[in-house]
């Protein structure tokens, strides 16, 4: 639960005390190979592998790495043997413990992905009317007007910027508060704690950590870095002074939605409403924007694609699903087999953990030509950064939603844009993407 170690000269250093650079079983759980995208050559080489390995990272529990898109999705549909609640992400044992010895099991919230059915449908069932696409087509004009907003910004800022902290960071997180009904004078405060939720292990996160002096709130550790269950606390406190505003002023925002859900007819718990507010404001927001600025990387590395969405914006939905391909946000996601299972010759045994390592799957050469070329134009249909079955995305149609309103808006007014320095990568296993674009440009 803190941050990595840094050497002498600032750079990650080893994630756990034994680590071994090589041993593909540390790195595959190494954050630092996430952010400088050798984590890729990992995977490729499990995807060879002629059977499901067993991993035994030092410091962590086993777990075996499912790293084909078919397995993949076999594990998804089979949630009746593959559970989420006993163990969702990869944690260190000395961080599984302090959450347990805390909440009283393995998890710090209790999110849709943390549960299991009949529990998790329930809850699902509460929202997942208004992130369907008729309800969101009511919201479509005024996420448009949100994504001209940030490139108006972007145009202003005199054709040069980071894109990643000036538009990619706000833009989704502002179009999660409008549905929310959470007013702008709160975002600093929310981004703060995605940023630290998601990136606790991140150097750059770690010194904001340590550094913020401007009422947000301390949610660092003794050592500096940043301490997840002060994060958490602040949001629940947050969160419930919300819920108590809604259940007395209920209005059409998905606060409301939240805040008055009944399970079997009754009120939802607090910890489940708390963590509800949560997972949206926090997974819909760093998933969407690494999403837009990986895509916009790869459109500036890549200027034939980028003519072709310019020259033919009806190609904007292909090129949408190619960028969540490609960035695949969301690392990994865990399972617990609650019976033996036997899948590429492996057999799962119960009680076994497994992690399905989604960048992987969206790599897979059995599934996807030329799966390490970017292509605006591909079809898509199959890429697994969403999810499969009961788990499957809740929020999916309104990140495609928003992305393609900010490149619909971006593209026609772009006439020029390159790099103007080094693109850096978040240090996560997790959720990731890039944290820095410099881009310089010019802009109708």
């Amino acid at each position: 639960m803190t941050a990595l170690a840094l050497d002498a000269l600032g750079e990650p250093a080893v994630p756990f005390p034994g680590y071994s650079r090589g041993r593909i079983d540390d790195e595959v759980v190494n954050p630092a190979l996430y952010a400088t995208g050798e984590i890729e050559a990992v995977f490729t080489k499990l995807r060879h592998e002629p059977t499901i390995k067993l991993m035994r990272p030092r410091g962590y529990r086993p777990f075996y790495s499912i790293v084909k898109h078919a397995d993949i999705l076999e594990i998804e549909k089979r949630n009746d043997i593959f559970v989420n609640g006993l163990r969702t992400y990869l944690s260190p044992i000395e961080g599984e413990e302090k959450v347990k010895a805390m909440t009283g099991d393995t998890h710090l919230f209790r999110t849709l992905v943390d549960l299991d059915d009949p529990v998790h449908m329930k809850l699902r069932a509460l929202t997942q009317g208004f992130f369907m696409p008729p309800n969101l087509k009511k919201l479509e004009a005024r996420v448009a007007a949100l994504a001209k907003e940030h490139v108006d910004h972007m145009a202003s800022l005199g054709g040069k910027c980071d894109f990643v902290k000036e538009v990619a960071l706000w833009y989704p997180l502002r179009v999660l508060m409008m549905i929310m009904g959470i007013g702008r004078e709160d975002e600093n405060f929310l981004m703060k704690m995605t940023q630290e939720i998601f990136g606790p292990g991140d150097p750059d996160v770690a010194r904001e950590t340590a550094n913020k002096s401007d009422g947000t709130g301390a949610t660092g550790g003794e050592d500096g870095s940043v301490d997840l269950f002060k994060t958490a606390m602040q949001l629940f406190e947050y969160f419930g002074k919300i819920t108590v505003n809604r259940r007395a002023n209920p209005t059409d925002d998905l606060c409301s939605v939240i805040a008055n859900g009944k399970i079997d007819g009754q009120p939802i718990g607090d910890r489940e409403a708390m963590s509800y507010y949560i997972i949206v404001a926090t997974a819909g927001h760093d998933t969407t924007s690494s999403t837009a600025s990986g895509g916009l990387l790869e459109l500036i590395k890549n200027p034939a694609e980028m003519k072709k969405l310019k020259d033919n914006p009806a190609l904007m939905s292909n090129a949408v699903e190619e960028m969540i391909r490609w960035v695949t946000p969301v690392k990994h996601f865990m399972r617990t087999a609650t019976e033996d299972f036997t899948i590429r010759g492996t057999t799962i045994k119960k009680g076994e953990g497994l992690t399905l390592h989604y960048p992987s799957g969206n790599r897979d050469e059995e599934v996807f030509e030329d799966a390490d070329v970017f292509k605006a134009d591909r079809q898509v249909a199959k890429q697994v950064a969403f999810g499969h079955g009961v788990h499957l995305c809740l929020g999916m149609h309104l990140a495609r939603m928003e992305i393609k309103a900010l490149f619909n808006e971006l593209l026609p007014r772009l006439e020029s844009i390159e790099l103007d320095g080094e693109p850096r990568n978040t240090v996560a296993n997790f959720v990731s993407g890039l944290k820095t674009l410099p881009v310089r440009y010019k802009l109708k």
